[in-house]
This record gives C-alpha cells, sequence and structure tokens, in this order.
C-alpha cells in the first residue's frame, strides 16, 4: 500500500481539522418539493414564462460561446444588453462579467493600482477581499458600517482612495448608509464602489437597484450587479463611466482570459430586465413578508432576528450559539419541509453561526407561519 505524500497528508489533516470544528463544507442535492427559504431567486424571475420563453427560443437558435468577447464571443445581443443595462441602470456604460465572483476581482484588481488606497467594510464579500488581495494598491478594512472608522482610516490613505461597500449585505441582510457614504466620499474626493448583488431588480421603482433608488448614481463610481439573485440567471455586469468600461476591456484580466457568457445567459437576461419594470407589485410584496417573517421569528422564544435586516434574515440562538444548534435547527427545517440552511464560519465568523433565510414575493403567511412553528420546537427540543 503506497504511503500517501506530505501534501497529501496536509491536506487530510486540514479537513481532519474542519470536520472536528464543525464546519467542513460538502455538496448537498437539494431535496425536491421543500418550500424555499433559501435561493436567492427573490422575485422568482427564473420561472417567470417571459424568461423560460426566452431560453427555449434561445436553444432553437443559439450555439455555444466559442471563445473570449475580445476573440468569438461577443454578440450583437450582448452589446444590446450591456447598453440596455447601462440606460436602465443610469450609467454611461456597462460590460458584463460571468459571475459576481468575476466582477469583483476584474474591477479591484485592475482598477486600483500601486501608490492608490482601498477601505473596505470589513463584511464585504469575498470576492471582493480575492480581488483586492490581487491589487497592488494599499488596502485597510473599516468596521461594518462605521464611517466615524472609516473617517480614521483616510488619515492613511494614498492616491485614487476607493471605498467599497455592500448596498445589502449577504450575511446579515442589513444596508450600507449609502446616503452618508455619498456625502463623505463627495466631500473628500473618494471612489464609491457599490456591490449590488442582493439590491438589484429588488429596490427602485423598476427594480434599477438601491443607488439608483436614493437617486445617487452621479455619487458612485461604479456599481457591481450580479444576475444570480433577482434576476434568476447568472453573470454579472460593471456599469460606470464610459472610460471605465473600456479600461476593464482592456485591462481586467477576469474579463479578458475568459469564455463569454453563453448566448442562453443573454437571452435569459435580456428577457428579464425587459420583466423587471412590471414587478412592483412582486416587489412590494416581497418587503411585506420580509417584515412578516422579522416578525413572526422574533416572536417565538429563543430565536432573534436582527432588526435591521431585510429580505435576508440571519437566524440567531442566543441561548443556544454554535455551529451544532445551527445545523440541527436547519435539519429539523428540512425534514420538514422547508428549504434552510445553516451558515458557519468561516463563511461568518466563530460564534455568529446561524441560519440565513430569505424571502420571496412567491412565499405564503401560511408558509411564514409553518416555517416558525418547526423552528421554535426544534429549537426548544
Amino acid at each position: 500500500m503506497s504511503t500517501l505524500s506530505p501534501l497529501h497528508q496536509r491536506l487530510a489533516q486540514q479537513l481532519t481539522q474542519r470536520e472536528v470544528a464543525g464546519t467542513r463544507r460538502r455538496l448537498t442535492q437539494p431535496a425536491a418539493g421543500l418550500v424555499d427559504f433559501s435561493s436567492n431567486d427573490y422575485l422568482g424571475l427564473s420561472r417567470h414564462p417571459a424568461v423560460q420563453a426566452a431560453l427555449q427560443q434561445a436553444m432553437a437558435e443559439a450555439a455555444g460561446s466559442t471563445g473570449s468577447r475580445l476573440l468569438t464571443g461577443n454578440s450583437a445581443a450582448a452589446e444590446t444588453l450591456e447598453t440596455h443595462l447601462a440606460q436602465f441602470h443610469r450609467a454611461e456604460a456597462a460590460l458584463l462579467f460571468n459571475s459576481g465572483y468575476a466582477a469583483n476581482m476584474g474591477f479591484f484588481s485592475a482598477v486600483p493600482r500601486r501608490g492608490d488606497t482601498i477601505l473596505y467594510d470589513e463584511a464585504s464579500h469575498a470576492s471582493v477581499k480575492d480581488g483586492i488581495r490581487s491589487s497592488f494598491a494599499t488596502a485597510w478594512s473599516f468596521r461594518h458600517n462605521d464611517l466615524a472608522d472609516l473617517e480614521r482610516r483616510l488619515t492613511r490613505a494614498t492616491g485614487a482612495v476607493f471605498v467599497a461597500v455592500e448596498s445589502l449585505y449577504s450575511m446579515d441582510g442589513d444596508m450600507a448608509p449609502l446616503l452618508e457614504l455619498a456625502a463623505l466620499c463627495r466631500a473628500r474626493g473618494l471612489y464609491l464602489v457599490v456591490d449590488e448583488a442582493h439590491s438589484n431588480g429588488v429596490y427602485g421603482p423598476a427594480g434599477e437597484g438601491l443607488v439608483a433608488a436614493l437617486e445617487l448614481e452621479a455619487e458612485v463610481f461604479a456599481c457591481i450587479l450580479t444576475f444570480g439573485k433577482a434576476l434568476g440567471s447568472q453573470g454579472a455586469a460593471v456599469v460606470g463611466p464610459a472610460v471605465l468600461r473600456d479600461y476593464l476591456l482592456n485591462f481586467s484580466r477576469p474579463f479578458i482570459y475568459t469564455t463569454a457568457l453563453p448566448p442562453l445567459t443573454v437571452a435569459s437576461l435580456t428577457a428579464a430586465y425587459q420583466v423587471l419594470p412590471q414587478l412592483s407589485a412582486e416587489r412590494q410584496r416581497l418587503f411585506a413578508l420580509s417584515d412578516y417573517l422579522k416578525a413572526t421569528l422574533n416572536a417565538v422564544p429563543g430565536l432573534h432576528v436582527p432588526p435591521e435586516s431585510h429580505i435576508i434574515h440571519p437566524v440567531f440562538f442566543p441561548q443556544q450559539p454554535g455551529p451544532e444548534t445551527a445545523r440541527r435547527v436547519a435539519g429539523a427545517a428540512q425534514q420538514a419541509g422547508f428549504d434552510v440552511r445553516p451558515i458557519v464560519s468561516p463563511t461568518v465568523p466563530v460564534g455568529t453561526e446561524r441560519l440565513r433565510l430569505i424571502v420571496h414575493s412567491y412565499n405564503t403567511v401560511a408558509e411564514i407561519d409553518g416555517l416558525a412553528a418547526v423552528l421554535g420546537q426544534a429549537i426548544t427540543s
């Protein structure tokens, strides 16, 4: 029997450490028929008839991507979509990326240069942090939503200074203080970069996002828009000045050196953006259900949902913190027919393990009541 190499042993040891800590990740296939409180498909656009019809038509007409956008993967449909994205989100230009991760990597690794400074909220997504690590700029985090701490960091900043935040944070469901951030960046000559992954499609009169809803388009240097959430598809775009689009097209390695989005995705996104302005009733229902879920769960002994959460709701267990509780309660919910997932470290800091509940416009009050009953029973058993 062959002996494992030192590298094999090291990898196995690290996996064992996570197993012991209860934080080892595994792929699971979602069970059919569960009530969805986990996916990011906030408005149900992935199942909308117009989007489905566009996919069917594209399947009959379109071939594969065939290459990168700069070689054989570009298309009139992709450029038309980018023009619409820029107009819809009230920007000069837009550039498609294959995912929100690639868009954040592509922006932060290319635009801030040596001698520049990036100040980012400590709760920023991993893709923002990984993009920053790939940059030659100096970077510091500031405490979550803490403008005073951000201003303290500014005393050490040099060059072009970028402030990176999420409009709606993916794990806590709270919002960045965009009005105050925009005012600070305007006064100090900073470049505000907003990741709208979880607000795109949801906020604004036509779903333009939180930046547009607050009329801050002129105050934000770049928005990263992700399409795997409320748009029910995949991919992303960076929207901002026309010179930014041209610069990314020339210098952003995650854009240059990857195969283009497939025609099916471009078709589904084009259809979804045509439908989005018609979904104001669905957005209002989403907000109402979000408020109802938060109030209902906070009435259950042993559960706590922060008052500032919206659409994304972390559920904490103040009397029984830890990954074991999160996994046990999520398992009970799944057994009862609800798709609920635990979130544990290293995705969130140790001691902040939780359930992460997501509300959708297609959920019902009865489903929320049923979930609250199951969670209440699980936490006391």
